[in-house]
């Protein structure tokens, strides 16, 4: 009979540490909130590479500085997921600059992905304007809408 209970729970035992090996229920495979895909230019109209980029963005609540990128050239921001209609970025190339503001512009649209992953946001007739300028001399907007990561939303000139 003892060998019976061994057994049994030998078997518990082990079932127990298979069944729990699955994967987490937590935004697998980019079901989360895209960012946006921000690319620079020269006066010229060519891709280019930024050696220095300070970045901070206007999040409502508060403002947060992302810091200072090196050698980018290009950049994942992360936009607002409240219901406000448009997020506020500062850009500059060095700390002692004026900083250039960007106000990107769009309407977001809610879909329910999973108990781990909550709710997505994606952003449909996103447009940019250059509230500020400085280093940034114009901006010119890309795809208009954020689904995913793959496109440019936001080409920056500088």
């Amino acid at each position: 009979m003892k060998q019976f209970f061994k057994y049994t729970f030998l078997i518990f035992c082990l079932g127990t540490a298979v069944s729990c090996g699955g994967d987490d229920d937590i935004c697998e495979s980019g079901e989360g909130t895209p960012r946006m895909k921000v690319r620079f230019r020269n006066a010229g109209g060519q891709l280019r590479t930024v050696d220095s980029l300070y970045l901070r963005v206007d999040y409502g609540t508060r403002v947060v500085d992302f810091g200072r990128t090196t050698n980018a050239d290009s950049l994942l921001i992360p936009l607002r997921v409240d219901d406000a209609a448009y997020t506020d970025m500062y850009f500059k190339t060095r700390r002692a600059e004026t900083e250039s503001k960007v106000r990107v512009n769009y309407t977001t649209t809610a879909t329910y992905v999973s108990p781990g992953c909550g709710v997505k946001k994606t952003y449909q007739n996103v447009n940019s304007q250059l509230v500020t300028p400085g280093k940034v001399l114009s901006v010119a907007n890309g795809q208009n809408f954020i689904e995913n990561e793959d496109k440019t939303n936001l080409f920056l000139t500088f």
